[in-house]
């Protein structure tokens, strides 16, 4: 384990990576002390909803499951819905991969778990061209990581222990997702991740009454192939008339 765990903190990288996330972490901490009281809230022991905090370390999938838990549903419906709900990873992944896949595969395992959409976003707007450049990038993912992952547990923790304080209405939840759509919104720029990110809306909207949250991975899908279709056949063009990378 010592081999896997990241010796990058010295690296100018690494505080880049941190600083990128900064900015963004009052809304992952709200998310993350809303699902803390919701797990509570549920049902669920203050151990076992730790226990869930650490291991599962995924909001999404974690707030999707919670009603299910509270309502006694079969276990085959808990592991279809969260895996509907992070089969957008495995999108995540097929990116990621394009910059991490010399890594040993271990040492992509023990990345694979402090994975997240923020972090995803951050690091394909900080390395755009999906080039291979572990010397910058690996230290620019574990300094995200040092600031996503104690930015949601600590809050999910004291959401945990003080869930009889914190009243569900407060709403918090509403600014993670705040904080996803403000940095999404860096990423376009151009007329091609405009028009994906419409797609992707509209999909959403269009697909909500799916069951187990199907319209995310709609969304995605369809933002994907509009994404594919624009560079096909309307290529984004730089400011020089050239075409964009």
């Amino acid at each position: 384990m010592a081999d896997l765990f990241p010796a990058h903190w010295r690296h100018p990288e690494f505080r880049q990576g941190a600083r990128d996330m900064l900015g963004i972490t009052l809304g992952i901490s709200a998310w993350g002390l809303v699902t803390g009281v919701a797990m509570v809230k549920s049902g669920l022991s203050a151990g076992m909803a730790l226990f869930m905090s650490l291991v599962v370390f995924a909001g999404s999938s974690q707030l999707a499951s919670l009603p299910l838990l509270a309502s006694g549903a079969p276990l085959w419906v808990l592991w279809a819905t969260s895996f509907c709900v992070n089969l957008r990873f495995v999108i995540f992944s097929t990116q990621w991969r394009h910059y991490l896949a010399p890594l040993p595969r271990g040492q992509r395992l023990w990345m694979a778990y402090f994975a997240a959409d923020l972090n995803y976003v951050a690091f394909l707007k900080r390395f755009p061209d999906m080039k291979p450049d572990p010397e910058r990038q690996v230290p620019y993912f574990w300094g995200g990581v040092a600031i996503n992952w104690f930015a949601w547990q600590v809050p999910a923790v004291a959401g945990i222990f003080l869930a009889d304080r914190i009243p569900t209405n407060w709403g918090l939840g509403f600014a993670g997702v705040l904080a996803l759509l403000g940095l999404s919104y860096s990423l376009l720029g151009n007329r091609n991740t405009w028009v994906s990110a419409a797609v992707a809306a509209c999909a959403a909207v269009a697909a909500y009454g799916l069951p187990l949250r199907l319209n995310i991975l709609v969304a995605i899908a369809a933002a994907v192939a509009a994404g594919l279709m624009m560079e096909r056949w309307a290529p984004a063009t730089d400011a020089r008339g050239g075409r964009a990378a």
